[in-house]
């Protein structure tokens, strides 16, 4: 595995690679690697010739109550993991390397970002979208690898890819999760015992909201109280929202329609940790 830090080589060594032939696949992250990116570097070791991972902490998407220098960081474990993984090129740049001098353009993402998390944090999603354009236009992947368990993330991802012409695949991978369904996440270690049992429901009202809208059950509005209310039975925690919407357009949906894929989101709040998940499917194959 090669470490790069400067982007004229990690562009000078993608050239000599694709002039061979290679298909290039990229894993975009900010580090500190967890079962999540895991399982991405292995979908890309699978299917490409050269794997390429970024650790990149942007300040771009971190808001004003976010502290940026707080972001966990551990660039050797991160290192042993990508070199475990069979990562070719790990590229590792500074703020300075990514940011010279004064920007003379703005990337604002203008839809998908009104709803669910981006609803709170605005801004955060332009400057997402600015550092995987930039990674992108540096990296020049055939193929990029992204997690659903940020859908709303990889949405906008979509939107960006769709709406410059870029020639790359987007490659969504399925949520990790424990055996017993709760998504994997660093923020589960903040869950009492107590919690922790509980906070498996998440899934099963994910599950439950599923099975009610392919049975025929076309008031959302009733499906989302219902969903809001299995949660909170059976967890006692905060349910901050709990959303149905077309996907990957993240628009509204008043019934669902013939071979529409459909996401139910939600973001539930515990004591000392806020868990986000959500299920993705189409309407007519439940897929």
């Amino acid at each position: 595995m090669e470490i790069i830090k400067k982007i004229k080589d990690m562009q000078h060594v993608i050239k000599i690679e694709k002039q061979k032939g290679k298909k290039v696949g990229f894993v975009p992250t900010m580090g500190f690697l967890h079962e999540g990116h895991q399982t991405l570097l292995k979908e890309a070791r699978d299917n490409n010739d050269i794997v390429v991972l970024s650790i990149f902490v942007n300040p771009l998407q971190f808001g004003p109550n976010e502290d940026f220098d707080a972001y966990p960081r551990d660039c050797i474990r991160d290192e042993g993991i990508a070199k475990n993984l069979g990562v070719d090129y790990l590229f590792y740049p500074s703020v300075d390397e990514m940011y010279k001098g004064e920007r003379t353009t703005l990337i604002k993402v203008e839809k998908r970002v009104d709803v669910l998390c981006g609803k709170h944090r605005p801004g955060h999603f332009d400057g997402v979208a600015t550092v995987v354009m930039k990674l992108f236009q540096i990296v020049s992947p055939d193929r990029a690898y992204f997690g659903m368990k940020d859908a709303q993330q990889v949405a906008v991802i979509d939107g960006l890819i769709n709406d410059y012409h870029l020639p790359i695949e987007l490659v969504r991978v399925d949520t990790v999760r424990e055996e017993d369904g709760l998504a994997k996440s660093s923020r589960n270690v903040y869950l009492s015992e107590k919690e922790r049992e509980k906070a498996p429901y998440l899934y099963k009202a994910l599950i439950l909201g599923k099975e009610k809208v392919l049975e025929g059950q076309k008031d959302f509005l009733k499906v989302k109280k219902d969903l809001e209310e299995y949660i909170t039975l059976h967890t006692g925690a905060h349910v901050e929202y709990l959303e149905i919407y077309a996907y990957p357009t993240l628009q509204e949906l008043q019934a669902p329609m013939e071979d529409q894929n459909i996401i139910i989101a939600l973001a539930v709040k515990f004591s000392k940790a806020r868990l986000i998940d959500n299920i993705v499917f189409s309407y007519n194959k439940g897929e």
